[in-house]
């Protein structure tokens, strides 16, 4: 029996189980054995390296990468092509794109990687089409364009959702604060600091059973954590990545519809349309946003900040040591201090600071060497 029949069987049995408290064990088991499956299909057995495989294969540039998920044409390589000047073969049939096209858009002095996936199709996650390597490359993007059609944006939102879900993908989610220890006796125990309102203790132990864990010391500190989030930390490979919901063919629908559909709720979208390019510059501030960026600007001794080309860092690797390492290495050796102007600095006059100085979007450096 194929991994996807397994997963099939066991959905199945899932959904004809009522939930009572003489089944929450026997579910427990169900849902840990059906995300050991899922594991299956994200890194299967056997063979070589694992990787996303030929034509998905891609060497990484930038200092972040922005993956475009869809299905099949909705317009995501229209918009690829427009953003990067990268051609991306577009058609109105279906598949049109084969493989992952990258290609390169320069905003606001950050050189950012965008790649074109080929359509994901339904089942994706089970093994249909190219759903594997697709998703593969989805979850080391550091931000998901998730581009839907905005005439039928709320189907095909829930089960591309879905999809990327059942390979461990979560969008616009943070880590469950679930800690899982184990032991070498003792039996499980659990403690926590918030009500358990969707999760028991019933459940957490036919989890840890499953994963032949029968000694570990839980502690849940997640509000109405359930018993997938602890599942996720239990496997843990699961990926955390920010994504913006791009509604695109506006020009399609009269502005009614569309305040229509902004009534339906689809957090963290924009509206678009990529063939008439409306509304892209607020799909580009919403990118940088959630990329999360640092914008710093060099400041040669005696003179006026340099605007033209920042340096650009991340956010959680952005000390002054990581901005000098991010010039040239041999700088940090002959550091001595640094003056720092702007919104990290303590005064409007700067503010001389150290290597392991954090610094904010659109601040001033300028380094002294010994």
């Amino acid at each position: 029996m194929t991994t996807a029949q397994k997963i099939k069987d066991i959905e199945e049995e899932m959904a004809k189980t009522q939930r009572n408290k003489n089944t929450e064990y026997h579910l427990g088991q169900l849902k840990a054995k059906l995300a050991k499956l899922r594991r299956e299909l994200i890194t299967p057995a056997g063979g070589g390296g694992g990787g996303p495989g030929i034509g998905f294969d891609v060497a990484r540039t930038g200092i972040a990468s922005v993956g475009f998920v869809g299905f099949p044409s909705v317009g995501k390589s229209t918009l690829m092509s427009k953003l990067t000047g990268t051609h991306s073969e577009a058609a109105s049939y279906e598949f049109t794109t084969l493989t992952t096209v990258p290609g390169t858009l320069n905003h606001n002095g950050a050189r950012i990687q965008v790649l074109d996936l080929p359509g994901i199709i339904e089942g994706a996650k089970d093994g249909k089409g190219r759903g594997r390597q697709v998703i593969a490359v989805a979850r080391t993007c550091n931000l998901i364009f998730i581009v839907l059609d905005v005439l039928k944006p709320l189907n095909d939102l829930a089960i591309l959702t879905n999809e990327l879900e059942g390979f461990g993908i979560r969008l616009n989610k943070k880590a469950p604060n679930i800690t899982i220890k184990k032991k070498e006796s003792g039996g499980v125990a659990i403690t926590n600091t918030v009500p358990l309102t969707k999760i028991d203790a019933t459940e957490i132990r036919a989890v840890l059973s499953e994963y032949r864990m029968s000694n570990a010391a839980v502690s849940i500190h997640q509000p109405d954590a359930t018993i997938e989030d602890f599942i996720d930390v239990v496997e843990g490979n699961r990926v955390y990545v920010p994504a913006i919901f791009v509604l695109n063919k506006i020009d399609a629908i009269s502005i009614e519809e569309l305040d229509l559909l902004y009534k339906a709720s689809i957090p963290n979208s924009v509206p678009i349309s990529s063939q008439q390019w409306l509304n892209i510059d607020e799909l580009l501030e919403v990118m940088w946003d959630k990329l999360n960026l640092v914008r710093v600007y060099t400041k040669p001794r005696g003179q006026q900040p340099d605007y033209s080309s920042p340096v650009v860092l991340r956010r959680g690797r952005c000390t002054v040591e990581d901005f000098c390492n991010a010039i040239h290495k041999e700088i940090v050796k002959q550091f001595k201090n640094a003056m720092v102007y702007g919104t990290s600095a303590k005064h409007a006059r700067g503010q001389k600071v150290g290597l392991d100085h954090v610094l904010e979007d659109e601040d001033i450096i300028c380094i002294f060497k010994k």
